[in-house]
């Protein structure tokens, strides 16, 4: 299907700060599953923007706007050729072996709690298949979803002990748990088309577990399913630091406020 995407992104500074520099994770990559055929970053203002690929092989801009600043406004723009691969993700970057991604982090390390989890509900297999479709159901099961519970901060951990959290705090736990039975397993960030949905609050988050024999398959534990022909996929890492969208600083004595508008639609709908 084609997927239609506008991301609009407003910094609004309570203060004029000096200067800001973001780290943009919001150009797609092709691979087996999405044809990137159109798609552009755009801002308002003087500001510069390079573009680069990071360790993982993810397209990342660096922009970098000098002051005085009141509003920062980042307009996202593109569209996207998708296809229904059985959440096997295949012809992508690959830059690292997959033990790689056995490495805990802050965000995803386990405490004794999730690797109890991971053991009650996937050590009964011995296919790693089985183990990550097994702790695909278990995780909605034991997390809330609740836009409000957490930051991005929050580490697993945290959010499997609260018992809610958001997208991506269920793949944090998800990324926990696989690690503890030696199953690699990565972050993805991206979008979700929604069908009867055009208007969205976020972007979406994911995991992709490697398999044997498959290679690299996606799971989604904040919808228990795996990836289809709606996901687009933005960026891979460790965890959320490794793949945000957007991270960045500013200079000056100010506070930082956010607003979203984020559009996802098929191609079919927009032109109705």
């Amino acid at each position: 299907m084609r997927i239609r995407i506008t991301h609009e992104t407003v910094y609004h500074y309570s203060e004029p700060a000096k200067s800001a520099i973001q780290l943009l994770r919001l150009t797609p990559r092709g691979c087996d599953s999405q044809t990137v055929l159109s798609w552009n970053i755009d801002m308002d203002g003087d500001a510069r923007l390079m573009r680069r690929e990071d360790w993982y092989g993810n397209i990342v801009h660096s922009l970098s706007v000098s002051g005085p600043l009141s509003q920062i406004t980042l307009h996202v723009a593109g569209e996207i050729e998708t296809t229904d691969t059985a959440g096997i993700i295949r012809g992508g970057v690959e830059r690292f072996p997959e033990i790689f991604y056995l490495r805990d982090t802050p965000l995803t390390r386990a405490d004794a709690a999730i690797r109890e989890f991971a053991e009650l509900t996937a050590g009964r297999f011995t296919n790693p298949l089985d183990q990550a479709h097994a702790l695909l159901g278990a995780i909605p099961a034991r997390l809330r979803f609740d836009t409000q519970a957490t930051s991005a901060t929050t580490t697993g951990a945290d959010a499997f002990a609260a018992g809610h959290g958001v997208c991506q705090d269920f793949t944090h736990v998800f990324l926990s748990a696989a690690r503890c039975l030696e199953i690699p397993a990565r972050y993805v960030s991206g979008y979700l088309h929604k069908p009867g949905e055009i208007e969205q609050e976020a972007g979406h988050a994911w995991v992709e577990a490697y398999i044997p024999d498959l290679g690299w398959v996606s799971f989604d534990p904040a919808n228990a399913v795996s990836a289809t022909e709606h996901y687009v996929r933005l960026a891979i890492g460790l965890d959320y630091l490794d793949a945000a969208p957007v991270r960045g600083s500013y200079y000056g004595i100010t506070r930082e406020a956010l607003d979203v508008r984020l559009r996802i639609e098929s191609a079919r709908q927009s032109q109705a």
